[in-house]
């Protein structure tokens, strides 16, 4: 009952602004000045990719659908070839995907009217091929096999623990991509849980996750499980260094990539 607003474009539309406001962009443009996806060139080693993947997608659901349509967007058609174009011309060596929800993570949404499993975000908790939110993914991933686009880096959160995860197409059941690596680190300040089941449609192998132990859930923050990421980038090898910290900042994994050069 505390929670008398039931309006939920008012809603999103004060959500919008307490997150504009709290981590404060310049505006995007006239057309949509509260766009958040967007990129940041560092030079020849880095080039940053900065997602949106709340704000164009379809209902949650079964995310099973065989076709896709405006119920299985999650980056939206602007969005995803915005992103398929600034990969395919960033010139820069590492090219990072920072996306707000991870790719191969089962994370739930309750059920649905007709009792299936919902989903939050892109897997649907089956293995097989590639359905709803997926098919957006199949287009990226394939797309930039195609175009030979190299040394493609996710970073991800949403879930409240931290993991290495590879996604091997030898592994996978659709398999017209190129691996890569998608590092999860979070949260910052909430409750821990996790780790979260795979979904093996992209193949994604655990390399390395740290999360409460088995049957305990929503931990405080002083339980220590609060983790954040760094990255650096040698000036002369190029090589990449990817550390998932704790809260007292110490490295509790850490993998260095070699860049593929072409």
């Amino acid at each position: 009952m505390r929670y008398a607003e039931k309006n939920v474009p008012l809603l999103v539309a004060r959500g919008a602004r307490a997150f504009l406001e709290y981590a404060p962009m310049r505006p995007f443009d006239v057309r949509e000045s509260q766009r958040v996806y967007r990129r940041y060139s560092y030079g020849p080693l880095l080039e940053l990719f900065v997602l949106d993947m709340r704000s164009y997608r379809g209902p949650n659901s079964a995310n099973l659908q065989t076709a896709r349509s405006e119920a299985t967007a999650f980056l939206g058609r602007e969005q995803l070839d915005w992103l398929k174009r600034g990969l395919r011309h960033s010139r820069a060596v590492w090219k990072v995907v920072a996306a707000d929800m991870p790719i191969g993570l089962n994370v739930g949404d309750g059920v649905t009217p007709e009792g299936q499993l919902r989903w939050e975000a892109i897997a649907n908790g089956e293995s097989g091929a590639a359905k709803g939110r997926e098919l957006e993914f199949v287009e990226l991933f394939s797309y930039l096999k195609r175009r030979q686009v190299r040394n493609v880096v996710w970073l991800t959160a949403d879930v409240h623990y931290c993991a290495a995860h590879y996604y091997d197409p030898a592994r996978a059941a659709f398999r017209d991509f190129d691996g890569f690596w998608e590092f999860v680190s979070g949260p910052l300040n909430a409750g821990s849980f996790g780790p979260n089941t795979l979904d093996g449609t992209f193949g994604p192998q655990v390399v390395f996750f740290k999360a409460p132990l088995p049957g305990r859930a929503n931990l405080s923050p002083y339980s220590g499980l609060q983790f954040f990421g760094e990255v650096n980038i040698h000036a002369h090898s190029a090589e990449m260094t990817v550390d998932l910290r704790d809260i007292n900042g110490l490295s509790v994994f850490s993998k260095t990539l070699q860049p593929r050069m072409y």
